[in-house]
């Protein structure tokens, strides 16, 4: 497809998707247009300005093999720990012991970073250009701009003063962008897999994922005020909380490093329950549907191998494969696309990036640009566990918000995956 086309899909799929958010609004009358205009507007703007603007390039560029040269300081960390286990080319990757352990470290320094006040600073020179422009709340703002270093439930501590008393669309908005966003230590992880031992191949992706979750925060913004319009005052001022990890850097580093191992295993204890309920549910529609009615057969010729048998990430792509198209992937790839975008939303983002990261590996996304498009759509938390995740996490800080956390959990789901599909078809637009 040449640009104009590439332009002309992905105008008709953000404007299905923007539909799709009016259709599903609980108050189209106070939807605040200017709002969605200008978030629409940021998004292209800081897409642009990444992809057009060598100085912006360049620093997003230095960025990224910053990312990539925590990776190599990790590995110094693992080998000495793990010592031969870790050669690659003997074992080959070892996800718990070569992937895990990124998000440990990079807590850590998140940590420290955290109580030197350094993060606090870029976070508030990011909300403040949102906060001006859409004339949105202070503490959302934050809490969005956060999300594009931290997590679904760290993010929040950044307003923790403000959380039990904002308004439901406040609150929904915080939901959103933490949904819609990836966390700095799992982007280590979508670096390494995407990326494998290649630094070039790593500071390629590292780019785009730091791309993506800068353009998702207005994106959120958008969604969540789309799904839950504001009708209430809010508070414009951006005031950071000043409260801090630790009671010194090196507590800090230590609390960032224990929060960094719970969320290791977590990962990990996710991943070995996903992938085996997927073996599972696959073996049942094969065994069960597949062979007595000869579906696995019908599947493999239908999808010319691409499906080799009745399975889960069959359906899932059948469902979702027309939300690929909307982005900008390419016919040929729209079942596999759909099925990773099924995978992400109804089982976990980590399981569906390890699947593609398989696909990459075995040539199946040899578009460039397909892989950026669908890399884009699922960096994000955007599945229905993260529902759980922040009604635990976000609730026992704002205790007085655990009902609208439960309430909303389903709309800023929904409203966050439409954030990811949008962030990625504007990259799909630009390029």
């Amino acid at each position: 497809m040449d640009q104009l086309t590439h332009v002309f899909r992905g105008l008709i799929g953000m404007s299905v998707f923007l539909g799709i958010a009016w259709l599903l609004s609980e108050n189209r009358r106070a939807i605040n247009w200017r709002v969605v205009g200008i978030g629409i507007l940021l998004q292209f703007i800081f897409a642009a300005l990444v992809i057009y603007a060598p100085p912006v390039r360049a620093a997003v560029d230095l960025i990224g093999r910053g990312f990539v040269k925590l990776l190599d300081f990790t590995n110094a960390g693992t080998v000495f720990l793990f010592g031969s286990l870790m050669d690659v080319e003997k074992h080959g990757v070892l996800f718990g012991l070569s992937i895990l352990p990124t998000i440990i470290f990079f807590s850590a320094i998140t940590a420290a970073l955290y109580y030197l006040g350094v993060l606090q600073k870029i976070v508030w020179a990011l909300a403040w250009v949102m906060t001006k422009t859409m004339r949105l709340s202070g503490p959302e703002t934050l809490s969005a701009s956060a999300n594009v270093f931290l997590g679904q439930t760290e993010a929040p501590l950044l307003i923790k003063p403000y959380l039990n008393g904002m308004t439901r669309s406040e609150m929904h908005c915080v939901m959103v962008g933490g949904m819609a966003t990836v966390a700095g230590g799992v982007m280590l992880i979508y670096i390494t897999l995407l990326g494998g031992n290649s630094p070039a191949e790593q500071a390629i992706f590292a780019a785009h994922l730091i791309t993506k979750s800068v353009i998702s925060a207005p994106a959120a913004l958008i969604f969540a005020k789309i799904l839950v319009p504001q009708t209430d005052p809010v508070d414009t001022t951006l005031n950071v909380s000043r409260e801090r990890i630790g009671v010194n850097l090196l507590d800090a580093i230590c609390t960032g490093t224990s929060d960094g191992i719970k969320l290791a295993v977590n990962v990990g204890g996710m991943l070995v329950v996903f992938t085996a309920l997927i073996a599972m549910v696959n073996y049942v529609l094969a065994s069960c549907f597949g062979d007595p009615l000869g579906l696995n057969a019908w599947v493999a010729d239908v999808t010319n191998g691409t499906f080799t048998s009745f399975s889960l990430e069959f359906l899932l792509g059948i469902l979702f494969a027309p939300v690929a198209w909307l982005m900008g992937i390419s016919n040929d790839a729209l079942l596999q696309s759909g099925a990773l975008l099924g995978t992400r939303t109804v089982l976990n983002e980590f399981i569906s990036f390890l699947q593609l990261a398989d696909l990459k590996a075995a040539g199946a996304y040899n578009d460039p640009r397909n892989l950026m498009i669908i890399t884009y759509a699922l960096a994000g938390f955007a599945n229905i566990v993260s529902i759980g995740i922040q009604i635990g996490g976000i609730g026992a800080i704002a205790p007085a918000q655990r009902e609208n956390l439960a309430k909303l959990g389903v709309k800023a789901l929904i409203a966050a995956s439409l954030a990811c599909f949008t962030a990625a078809t504007i990259a799909g637009m630009l390029t």
